[in-house]
């Protein structure tokens, strides 16, 4: 197949366009590069099946030329600063939203009949129930970034019930691993690097999520790709076994740097930042039932993925 990826060059699709051709596909990536690097995607450009497109889909026209002749979309462009969001109100809007109905709408234009979507936990704002079930409502996003994914989520569905588009929206856990250009393990590596006696941990540090690892993220949303066809709209929560705390993450990077004696503190208060969830726990038997579940426990996946940060980061010196 030759599938389009949105926000290639970025952490969570540059791992998807290796995967996708490693499988034998062919991949055209559109990035425009505001956050994402070509140098994430050294390893397809060895591929004779991979083509790199530098386009902003937010501004630009001529996106459906670009799809034509592609059978599927992964759209995983979006604003991965969550909390500028709130500084710059429309960016989420711009990013998010807007660029949602630019793909989506290029995808009517072309005739592309499939959409994986990367949606988010966050769309569930602070719910009753945990752990937290696709159909757990009413949904009241508590951040921008996530009334976007929310309205992203809703523009999928029209679009998929009016043009004949069968969805998959994926709600993430908290993705780690290598490539990663943002997330709590590249911000606490990034500030004990400028200041390796101090790491200053937003809110109380007793924040706790699921981290999933970037692998089995792909995993779990090319298995769903492919065994889940139902109805034309699929929402899966995509996590793992278990949560792990900021401070428990601070903790793991501390150890992985071999540092002594850091000084850790603490901004204060429940939250890293107004619109932060924080505590997340997704009820992910939905996918379980369907065939696949993550290997990794949380805490696993925060220890491997730090690792290999830090192997990136030891081999961007040496170069």
């Amino acid at each position: 197949m030759h599938i389009l990826v949105t926000g290639g060059a970025g952490f969570i699709g540059s791992n998807l366009c290796e995967r996708l051709l490693s499988e034998g596909h062919s991949v055209t990536a559109v990035d425009d590069l505001s956050g994402g690097t070509k140098d994430n995607l050294a390893d397809c450009f060895q591929s004779a099946t991979f083509c790199f497109v530098q386009f902003d889909i937010v501004a630009d026209h001529g996106l459906a030329g670009i799809l034509t002749g592609c059978d599927a979309v992964f759209h995983l462009a979006a604003n991965s600063d969550v909390a500028k969001g709130r500084l710059v109100t429309d960016r989420d809007l711009r990013l998010g939203t807007i660029a949602t109905y630019n793909v989506l709408d290029a995808m009517r234009e072309a005739g592309v009949r499939e959409i994986c979507f990367s949606s988010s936990s966050v769309v569930y704002g602070e719910p009753d129930c945990a752990p937290t079930p696709e159909h757990c409502g009413p949904f009241l996003p508590i951040s921008l970034y996530g009334a976007s994914k929310l309205a992203c989520e809703g523009l999928i569905s029209a679009y998929s019930h009016n043009y004949g588009i069968q969805s998959w929206i994926y709600r993430f856990a908290n993705i780690c691993g290598r490539h990663a250009t943002h997330g709590v393990i590249f911000d606490f590596l990034e500030k004990l690097s400028r200041n390796p006696t101090r790491l200053e941990i937003l809110g109380d540090g007793n924040q706790s999520k699921p981290y999933l690892h970037v692998s089995e993220c792909i995993d779990g949303m090319l298995y769903a790709w492919r065994n889940l066809r139902t109805s034309p709209v699929q929402c899966l929560n995509l996590g793992c076994e278990g949560s792990t705390s900021t401070n428990t993450i601070a903790r793991i990077v501390i150890d992985a740097l071999g540092l002594p004696n850091v000084a850790i503190l603490h901004s204060g208060g429940s939250r890293g930042w107004p619109g932060d969830v924080p505590w997340v726990l997704l009820d992910c038997s939905k996918l379980k039932a369907l065939g696949w579940s993550a290997s990794l426990h949380s805490e696993a996946a925060v220890r491997k993925a730090t690792a290999e940060i830090l192997a990136e980061r030891a081999c961007k010196q040496l170069c």
